[in-house]
């Protein structure tokens, strides 16, 4: 079964408007330089797991308030199981959000074709040709990031495109490129970089841009999405 590595019992911030928990799976196929979550994503086998029949309970024992549960990480769709750990939290009547890189479009189209997730949010960490700062394989990965994006523009599912606004990795034009990429779609989330706890420690002493840069990044998105909100600022 899915290997959670961490649970936050209370998390409306991570699925907006529901009551819900979240929860974290070990293990990632980026290295994004910003990242927060170091020791998911290098160390995931440090962490203590948390039994499933634990998990199980803890969501049984909340039937009455708890409308949704998020899935993180890390990569979540890597898990071998997460379809079949969506598909036991569906049959307790919650509401399912996947937060994923999109590296992994023929999984995320499982959870879509069954019914399993209700809301997708993809992380697009820059424009496509600059995924080698994130990525080793850089070709093969803009392909899949793009065939991710298709899909999500296509589903009667709540979707949610993110971008964390990072000096260097992500420019204007950066900007410019990827609204473009997903023209039309119903809400594109620009995050303000934080310079603390990075898997870069060089990152830590990163000035991020004001929020001046943001704003305006904000505007130029607007000419091709139908919302965009900036957070973190």
């Amino acid at each position: 079964m899915v290997v959670i590595k961490g649970l936050e019992k209370f998390a409306p911030k991570d699925f907006p408007g529901i009551i819900s928990a979240t929860l974290f799976v070990g293990g990632c196929n980026f290295r994004c330089p910003y990242c927060h979550n170091s020791d998911l994503v290098l160390r995931p086998q440090q962490l203590p797991d948390f039994p499933l029949d634990y998990l199980l309970r803890f969501f049984d024992e909340r039937q009455n308030w708890l409308e949704g549960v998020c899935i993180t990480g890390g990569e979540p769709l890597l898990d071998p199981e997460i379809t079949t750990f969506c598909s036991l939290l569906k049959n307790r009547n919650l509401r399912v959000k996947i937060d994923t890189n999109g590296s992994l479009p023929s999984k995320l189209r499982q959870l879509l074709d069954e019914n399993l997730v209700d809301v997708v949010a993809m992380d697009i960490k820059t424009s496509l040709d600059k995924y080698g700062l994130v990525s080793q394989a850089i070709d093969e990965v803009a392909l899949k990031i793009k065939e991710s994006i298709d899909l999500l523009l296509q589903t009667d599912k709540e979707v949610i495109f993110r971008t964390t606004v990072v000096p260097g990795l992500v420019e204007m034009a950066d900007i410019n490129k990827i609204a473009k990429l997903i023209e039309k779609a119903p809400l594109y989330v620009l995050q303000q970089f934080e310079p603390q706890n990075t898997l870069d420690e060089s990152y830590e002493s990163l000035k991020p841009y004001p929020s001046s840069f943001l704003e305006e990044a904000a505007q130029a998105a607007r000419a091709f999405v139908q919302k965009v909100k900036i957070e973190g600022i």
